[in-house]
């Protein structure tokens, strides 16, 4: 059974830093591509970042560039998500989602929810100003 829990989320100041770990069981983070997604109220579910199998590339959502890093340790099957620089706009529930296997990333893939099997519950990340 492939569970996916996702912890980190609080609230937080405009400025300040965050680091969001999930957690997989059940498959192997080393193999699949990962990706991380929000949704804020009322709004739809959003990419924000992914990284291939292999951690050879990752991928980022232009609202975040330059201040969120997507990362992976293989041997504790985790996959990380590093919010810098948050601002009142990064407010969401953010998702941790695994790949179908063997989905590259790049090129349009990964930015799709439809590119991915297995999800998060979610972890809230409430951002003031």
């Amino acid at each position: 059974q492939v569970q996916l829990v996702e912890s980190g989320g609080g609230l937080v100041q405009a400025g300040d830093s965050l680091r969001l770990s999930c957690a997989a069981s059940g498959l192997s983070i080393s193999n699949r591509a990962m990706g991380w997604f929000r949704q804020a109220p009322g709004r739809e579910r959003e990419f924000v970042a992914a990284v291939s199998q292999y951690g050879s590339n990752t991928i980022y959502a232009d609202s975040v560039k330059g201040r969120f890093t997507i990362s992976g340790d293989n041997a504790k099957n985790t996959v990380y998500l590093q919010l810098n620089s948050l601002k009142p706009e990064d407010t969401a529930v953010y998702y941790c989602a695994a790949a179908y296997y063997g989905l590259g990333v790049g090129s349009g893939l990964g930015v799709s929810q439809h590119d991915y099997s297995y999800w998060g519950q979610g972890t809230q990340v409430t951002v003031s100003s």
